[in-house]
């Protein structure tokens, strides 16, 4: 049996991972917290590497504040660039194939058709620019090697859309819900899944690879979709970006296209909307208790 280690344990998908991974049974996974592991530090990591011999690195850990990182340009790569360098400089010298999570952000959202792994990234925001410095210094090191850009993840788990927009609907009588960014909810469950079913495979099929969710919409119509699947009674008025004035800019579009990994992986990916329901079931169920 293979083993894993997942840095950024404690995060969201680090929990989604702990949550489905007794279920799976393929690999042994050590969940690392910061104080374990801190992707920041490169000689905390290697104590990790030196502990574990670990075949898998999953990397949860990243700089994910997406304003903040306009004013901490140094931080965001300090985390999503120079903490993927060390992971990767450690996975070569180990032998350990690393499995990276990234973002649909490194996309500038102009382009309006589905993306594919091959499509020019162009981040907009400084989060998007640091989390594509990372991806593109891991197979300067590495050929093992899978990342993973995902988008608009969300869970019963840590902070996220979802559970924001139902503490606000259940305080408020009215929300203002961009309309015009489009893209793809990503129920973080689903993620966790497609990265233990690289290891249970032990797949060889390395590079980078699109994971959402199947469909699209748009934020205003995700937060529809959040209060009529859990019949929460509150106004979602529709808002151009324009009018919603955030410090980062955010892409307009962008849809991944999903060929690819559903092709090497033989993936079956659930509707947005289906995972909404289901991961809103889970958290109705777990306010019952």
């Amino acid at each position: 049996m293979s083993k894993a280690i997942v840095i950024g344990a404690t995060g969201q998908l680090g929990q989604c991972l702990q949550a489905v991974a007794p279920e799976k049974g393929a690999a042994q996974l050590v969940f690392l917290s910061r104080e374990q592991a801190d992707i920041a530090d490169a000689a905390s990591l290697r104590v990790a590497f030196e502990a574990h011999q670990p075949d898998y690195c999953i990397n949860c850990a990243a700089y994910t504040a997406v304003d903040k990182a306009e004013d901490e340009p140094e931080k965001s790569l300090r985390i999503n660039r120079d903490g993927v360098i060390s992971l990767s400089q450690l996975c070569r010298e180990f032998g350990t194939t690393l499995i990276h999570i990234s973002t649909d952000f490194v996309f500038s959202g102009n382009d309006l058709h589905p993306l594919a792994e091959t499509d020019a990234t162009s981040p907009v925001n400084m989060y998007g620019a640091s989390k594509m410095e990372g991806e593109l210094a891991i197979p300067e090191y590495l050929n093992h090697y899978f990342i993973l850009r995902t988008s608009w993840l969300y869970s019963e788990f840590g902070g996220n859309f979802v559970k924001t927009m139902l503490k606000f609907g259940r305080e408020r009588d009215e929300l203002r819900v961009i309309w015009d960014q489009i893209g793809t909810p990503t129920y973080a469950i689903d993620l966790a899944k497609a990265i233990l079913r690289i290891m249970e495979t032990n797949s060889q099929a390395y590079g980078l690879y699109h994971y959402s969710n199947e469909g699209l919409t748009s934020w205003y119509d995700f937060a529809k979709a959040i209060f009529d699947i859990s019949g929460v009674q509150v106004r979602v008025v529709p808002v151009r970006t324009a009018e919603y004035v955030t410090k980062a800019k955010r892409p307009a579009y962008s849809v991944m296209d999903k060929s690819k990994i559903k092709q090497n992986l033989d993936l079956a990916i659930p509707y947005w909307r289906d995972s909404l329901k289901t991961c809103l079931a889970k958290m109705e169920s777990a306010e019952s208790l």
